[in-house]
């Protein structure tokens, strides 16, 4: 497996008694801490050792396996896109191939939307400029809103 890859899931690596309990992880990655949380629970992070005490101890290769999740949020892959990729390097099965298309199928629902932003921008500037902006009660934007 990459090295590079590597680093996001070497999970269970290093001492129990030393790392970052959750509220410093989150800090850290600059994430919420329910969204940690809520990672954990729908396993996309895995469960961290625990020191002597039960406290839950995160090293680096959760901060990076977290950062990848939230960037890859960032760049708008759904949850089940990301479980994909996270599944194809967990395995150490990842193909480029795999990924580029995978990314592939993501950025053709982007363009999409993008596409069905600029209609909804186009009806919502043209409707605009047909409004008075007085203080009348017939409004354009309400007749085309109830049309």
């Amino acid at each position: 497996m990459d090295y590079r890859l590597k680093r996001y899931f070497n999970v269970t690596a290093g001492n129990p008694e030393e790392g970052l309990h959750r509220a410093k992880l989150a800090k850290h990655t600059g994430c919420n801490l329910e969204t940690v949380r809520y990672y954990e629970k729908i396993g996309m992070m895995p469960d961290p050792p625990r020191t002597a005490a039960g406290y839950r101890v995160y090293n680096e290769g959760h901060v990076s396996r977290l950062r990848f999740i939230l960037r890859a949020r960032e760049l708008g892959f759904s949850i089940e896109d990301i479980r994909g990729l996270l599944r194809l390097v967990d395995r150490g099965t990842q193909t480029c191939a795999e990924v580029q298309q995978l990314t592939e199928a993501h950025l053709a629902d982007v363009r999409n939307k993008i596409r069905d932003l600029k209609r909804i921008e186009a009806v919502l500037a043209a409707t605009a400029a047909q409004c008075s902006g007085e203080v009348v009660p017939d409004c354009p934007v309400l007749d085309a809103l109830a049309s």
